[in-house]
């Protein structure tokens, strides 16, 4: 099983490669509610040190599905579909995902997904407290002055 490379860190931050998208297939983790493992997925929270976000890239195999639909308690989902093709569904509602499509889910919507297209669906999750952005873009942000090392 492909193991998660640390790239640099210090205090405030943590830099991480999970290599190319196409090599998803190598990852593996095991659902700790039903044992069952699930390839081509990966997550990045505890890699990372995050503590407001849990990140995963998942590939999805041509023509299959989610094994389950799913619900959360308390955090929201934001999907990124970065390669293929399916659909999506949301409680009753079921709509075509392509590249490029970005959905979001609340807690309590009834989420599942399947990959139509005959090549591998490439995504990413991202789960965070719904509610809990209090601020963001430039008003969190704040201008500093710094030397780039890159030059």
């Amino acid at each position: 099983m492909k193991t998660i490379e640390k790239i640099s860190e210090n205090k405030n931050y943590t830099a991480v490669n999970i290599g190319s998208l196409d090599r998803l297939p190598e990852y593996a983790v095991v659902h700790p509610k039903n044992g069952q493992e699930i390839k081509g997925k990966v997550f990045v929270k505890e890699a990372t040190g995050a503590t407001g976000t849990e990140v995963s890239f998942s590939m999805l195999p041509p023509q299959t599905a989610l094994s389950y639909f799913h619900i959360h308690r308390k955090d929201e989902e934001t999907y990124i579909i970065l390669k293929g093709s399916g659909y999506f569904q949301v409680d009753e509602d079921c709509f075509p995902i392509t590249e490029g499509s970005v959905v979001r889910v609340a807690p309590q919507g009834k989420r599942g997904m399947c990959n139509s297209s005959d090549e591998p669906m490439i995504y990413v999750c991202i789960q965070s407290k719904e509610h809990s952005l209090e601020e963001y873009w430039t008003d969190d942000g704040e201008r500093i002055t710094c030397e780039p090392k890159w030059e």
